[in-house]
């Protein structure tokens, strides 16, 4: 289970290191082979490639012909990186994907449970923003009675 913030800086090389605390987990998961890929919010989601296989054939298995459904293929399939951790526990974050996300050097990397979402820090301060400005609204139909 993955939860908790990091803050991260990028080499020169546009490799990621993993924080510690995660990496030996992610090898007894996944070997070190990792997936990055887009999100609709403009982040970066970085799965251990066993749980990212059934996200991308669900994905696949829906209809090419409806729209919404090959953009979001597109999105997250399409812009799918595989990648492997090194001995030092550093990934590399394709030019692409920090491109699309607009991560220059700093990175905000949050646990997500099974994965991790990576934010340029400006986006994720407009992120944060949003989650402000919903307040109590943002907890959605079915979980109102969660005490937290």
């Amino acid at each position: 289970m993955f939860q908790g913030p990091s803050e991260i800086s990028l080499d020169s090389k546009g490799r990621l290191a993993i924080p510690t605390r995660y990496r030996e987990i992610l090898r007894a998961q996944s070997e070190g082979q990792l997936v990055i890929t887009a999100h609709p919010h403009r982040c970066l989601l970085l799965y251990p490639r066993p749980a990212w296989e059934p996200i991308r054939d669900a994905i696949m298995k829906t209809s090419g012909l409806d729209r919404q459904t090959t953009l979001l293929q597109g999105l997250l399939v399409g812009h799918a990186d595989d990648v492997e951790m090194d001995s030092a526990g550093r990934v590399l974050v394709s030019a692409a994907l920090r491109r699309f996300s607009r991560i220059e050097r700093e990175v905000m990397m949050f646990g997500q449970g099974s994965h991790f979402k990576l934010w340029a820090p400006a986006a994720w301060e407009e992120q944060f923003a949003e989650i402000e400005r919903l307040g109590a609204g943002l907890v959605p139909a079915g979980l109102e009675s969660l005490s937290f």
